[in-house]
Formats: structure tokens, sequence, C-alpha cells
């Protein structure tokens, strides 16, 4: 990321009982693999809510309903080798397509350094997860709201 910006970031948790629906993303350069709820960038006067429920009605053809805040999160962290940093406007949110709660995964579209790239999604109980969980808090957020 060369422009060094602070990106506002808005993302949705769908729970499927214990299970949340989770990107299975691979960064090359750690050489990690890890998870992190749907949603993305918010754009400029569009508010969070409305970012949260367009960026999943984008990546899995679902209308969304936000059901409320869950907290706010600042996220610094290295990607394919560039700094990021972010504010994450984290929400629970319902989709309304029933029967994607019936799959067990899903390919899903996410704009990645201008590119779109088709990622796996997958339904994972947090506290059970075999990759770290993004971003940073998330996990005791997720614990705090149960």
């Amino acid at each position: 990321m060369s422009d060094r910006r602070i990106r506002a970031l808005a993302l949705g948790v769908v729970r499927r009982g214990s299970e949340i629906l989770v990107f299975d993303a691979y960064d090359s350069v750690k050489r990690e693999r890890f998870h992190r709820p749907l949603g993305g960038g918010i754009e400029f006067g569009e508010r969070a809510e409305y970012a949260v429920a367009r960026e999943l009605r984008e990546e899995t053809g679902s209308e969304a309903r936000v059901l409320r805040r869950l907290g706010v999160l600042e996220n610094l962290f290295t990607f394919e080798g560039d700094p990021w940093h972010e504010i994450v406007f984290v929400f629970e949110v319902e989709l309304l397509d029933r029967s994607v709660y019936e799959r067990d995964t899903l390919e899903v579209v996410e704009m990645i350094r201008g590119e779109e790239v088709r990622l796996p999604a997958l339904w994972a109980d947090p506290a059970r997860l075999d990759a770290p969980l993004y971003p940073d808090g998330l996990a005791e957020l997720l614990a705090e709201s149960a």
C-alpha cells in the first residue's frame, strides 16, 4: 500500500450457532493462513452500517440486515509485505437468503489491491480456529458480545 492512508472498514459477523462466516485467506509473504469476517471498505459519504450491508450483498449475493454494532477496532498489520492501518467497525449481521446458512462453504468476491479475487468462505467456531482470526481483538469482542 503505497499511499499509507488509514482505511475505514466495516465487517459483518454472521452467526450460525457458535460459528461465524469467515474468509479463508493466505499471506504468501508471511506464509500464514488466516480468517477474517466478510466486509470491506467504507466509501466516502457512506455510513459504516450501510457499507457492511453493501459489502455482504456484493460478496454473498444476499441482502443483509444489520442487527447491532459490536464495536470498533484499530488494526495495524502487514499483508503481502505492505503495512496497513485500519479502523474497523464490526457489526452483527443477518443474511436474508437463508440458503447461505445451509452451505458449508461459499466462494465470495473480494477486492484486493484493486483486483477482484475469489476467496473461499467457511463457517468456523472462533474458539476452535486452526488459523488466526483478524483483525486483532476480534476474538475478544466476539466473546464479550456472545
